[in-house]
């Protein structure tokens, strides 16, 4: 009977973690698959991953043929050693390809089941899951909306985008990924969510920022005034020398959540054309002592 390196089959490491012999056996279980499959050792080759999957795809399974030591090598004669305590439960199988397919080799070290399950209940792959992308407008991220989403396998769903979702978060929709193999279960979408640029406010993560204009006199004497805000207007106030850029922080006025985002309003002073104020202007020259303070010096 000869030795077989499983994790030579899959082609990983023997440090490889449980995640990669997963990966690596959904890899290779789809390119040989007999149904898909046109090379003509596929069916051999699709028997060979399966059964190294269930030998390194079961923690316990695989910690019992690391016993066995790495000195082995495939294709030499092996016997298990005396008082071999790995085998999974189950008979072992007889000659040939033993039990359900599976070679002698795995018999002798497992007997005839894995993971008490029998092979005869046909192969089973769950499907990959794949990756989408969902733009929603800024009010429905801070509403919620539903989107369509197509399934790997042609099929359409409604699916509920929570209030608060923004440029970055990803819901996972179970069963509209990749189709499985045989009685497999189809894999999931992992959706990602992107929020398209909106006139009024800039997002950044569940932050709001907006540019507000106030007049000079405003800036100057202090003034409440009305202020948007995603969730309708505020009163605001103003404080007495408001330079041009000052930024004052609405807590809570941002994307919802379990911790709301903010909204930042940017103060800018907007001055009045000549048309609309010149008179004043003049008399303010004449009068005012004034002069910016960056022009005081050479």
């Amino acid at each position: 009977m000869e030795f077989k390196d499983y994790y030579r089959i899959l082609g990983v490491p023997r440090s490889a973690s449980q995640d990669d012999i997963k990966k690596a056996y959904r890899r290779l279980a789809r390119k040989y698959h007999p149904d898909v499959s046109s090379q003509s050792d596929a069916e051999t080759r699709f028997k060979e991953i399966n059964e190294a999957h269930e030998v390194l795809g079961d923690p316990e399974r695989r910690s019992a043929y690391d016993r066995l030591g790495a000195n082995w090598r495939a294709g030499q004669e092996f016997r298990p050693p005396p008082g071999w305590a790995g085998r999974g439960g189950g008979a072992p199988g007889g000659g040939g390809q033993g039990f359900d397919g599976f070679s002698d080799f795995f018999d002798s070290l497992f007997g005839g089941r894995a993971g008490g399950r029998r092979r005869g209940a046909g192969f089973q792959m769950r499907g990959a899951d794949r990756t989408g992308v969902a733009e929603i407008t800024l009010d429905q991220a801070l509403q919620g909306t539903e989107v369509t989403v197509n399934g790997g396998s042609g099929g359409s769903r409604r699916v509920r985008i929570p209030p608060g979702a923004h440029t970055g978060t990803r819901l996972r929709v179970r069963g509209q990924g990749e189709p499985g193999a045989g009685a497999g279960t189809p894999g999931d979408l992992l959706l990602e969510i992107r929020v398209r640029p909106d006139q009024r406010y800039r997002l950044e993560g569940r932050d709001l920022h907006r540019d507000l204009p106030i007049t000079p006199w405003e800036a100057a004497l202090g003034a409440t005034i009305d202020a948007p805000t995603p969730q309708g207007m505020v009163r605001l106030r103003i404080p007495p020398g408001t330079q041009s850029g000052k930024v004052m922080r609405l807590k809570g006025r941002g994307l919802p959540g379990k911790t709301p985002g903010d909204l930042y309003l940017r103060l800018m002073i907007e001055v009045p054309s000549a048309e609309e104020a010149g008179q004043w202007y003049e008399e303010m020259a004449k009068t005012s002592g004034f002069r910016p303070r960056a022009r005081l010096r050479p």
